[in-house]
């Protein structure tokens, strides 16, 4: 895959001391190193301070965009003062997004900060969650982002960033597009199932997807989205297996929209599925534009995909997108007698009778993720999609 879509928003030497908005570009998704740079005379805290420093660097869970940004700004108020640099341009994410958290901060001291940094340092470490492998409780697999088994003819998909609520990075849509194709060339395999690790299904698109990238490298950066975004909707349009949707908790953006393309899905009474688009500067994807209507009517399409309803499980169900809903304390137990009892199926009757349905409207399927992914490609280079982001940004952080 293209080094353009392997970026999100990471700290690095240039990130967590200020040295560059650019971000520094890398092929693989790996493990963060936190690494602070420059030094400056420090108040009566020094050493805790330098201590801090160090104890970022042995994080075994990488922070949140937010947690990232307020590190960046405390750091820099402690060591520089209040923010004195101009606002960077519309296109540079990063740089934005960092001196609007370093302004945020005001007038306060810099003892007062480096105060608050070694404290939110401390806060991380000590409350540090098991890692994401360790949370799912299985052993780690070939997947870095999401957790594949399979036992008794099912084929299981399980995102796999809880601490992230399991927010998808480029990397997690190249690693499903894999699982998938996987699954679908498995003779031993008769239904595959996605779920998420947590207390979320999936949060949507990391927005740190859109994060570190120089504005040089923004029609790039679009191209290859929009590419792989048709290539993570074609993976599930042309599934020729069973696909079971159990969504574990709230759903957001992409994730709600493919669920259009299931056979069947299976939610917890406490799930709501929630598609912001319009919100963020963006549009529909998943074949949601064609799906939705059909399923629920204009209307009740339009409230979701255009003025960002949040609806329940028992509206989702309501609207033909949850084929039924379970009390989350028998969701699980619920959810594996549906599976087991498709597992059991004879596989190839299952398979002709998917394709009968399916063929129907594949060609329509198409035509959709193709229309949806080049109006995204526009909307992503948009100044109005860049500020609805850096707005989304700043509330978060606010």
């Amino acid at each position: 895959m293209a080094s353009a879509l392997r970026q999100c928003l990471r700290f690095s030497p240039a990130f967590a001391g200020g040295l560059s908005t650019r971000c520094l570009l890398n092929s693989r998704v790996q493990r963060t190193q936190f690494v602070h740079v420059g030094r400056t005379a420090f108040g009566a805290r020094d050493a805790e301070f330098e201590a801090a420093k160090e104890r970022l660097n042995t994080l075994q869970e990488e922070p949140d965009n937010n947690v990232k940004l307020q590190i960046y700004a405390l750091f820099k108020q402690a060591t520089k003062g209040a923010c004195n640099t101009p606002k960077p341009g519309a296109f540079d994410f990063v740089g934005r997004a960092k001196w609007q958290a370093w302004s945020g901060l005001g007038d306060i001291s810099q003892d007062e900060a480096q105060k608050q940094y070694i404290d939110l340092i401390n806060g991380l470490a000590g409350e540090e969650a098991p890692t994401e492998t360790e949370q799912a409780g299985e052993e780690a697999s070939a997947f870095k982002e999401i957790k594949v088994t399979k036992e008794n003819k099912v084929y299981s998909i399980l995102l796999n960033r809880p601490a992230k609520k399991n927010a998808i990075t480029w990397l997690m849509y190249d690693e499903i597009v894999q699982a998938l194709d996987q699954a679908s060339k498995d003779d031993s395999v008769t239904v595959a199932v996605i779920t998420g690790a947590g207390d979320y299904y999936c949060s949507g698109n990391d927005l740190g997807n859109f994060m570190n990238i120089d504005p040089e490298d923004m029609p790039k950066m679009a191209r290859d989205g929009r590419e792989l975004l048709r290539r993570f909707v074609t993976a599930f349009i042309d599934f020729p297996k069973p696909l079971i949707g159990a969504v574990n908790g709230p759903a957001v953006g992409v994730s709600v929209t493919v669920l259009g393309l299931f056979d069947a899905v299976y939610a917890t009474d406490k799930a709501t599925f929630n598609t912001p688009f319009t919100e963020l500067g963006q549009s529909a994807e998943g074949c949601s534009s064609y799906i939705f209507p059909k399923l629920m009517g204009n209307a009740k399409a339009n409230e979701m995909l255009l003025f960002n309803r949040k609806v329940t499980a028992r509206e989702a169900c309501e609207r033909g997108l949850v084929t039924e809903v379970f009390p989350h304390d028998s969701f699980q137990k619920e959810v594996q007698a549906k599976v087991d009892y498709v597992a059991q199926l004879p596989p190839q009757s299952v398979r002709e009778g998917k394709k009968l349905v399916r063929d129907q409207e594949r060609e329509q399927l198409h035509r959709a993720n193709e229309k949806e992914c080049e109006v995204l490609e526009g909307r992503w280079l948009s100044e109005e999609c860049v500020q609805a982001i850096m707005a989304f940004f700043s509330k978060k952080f606010a």
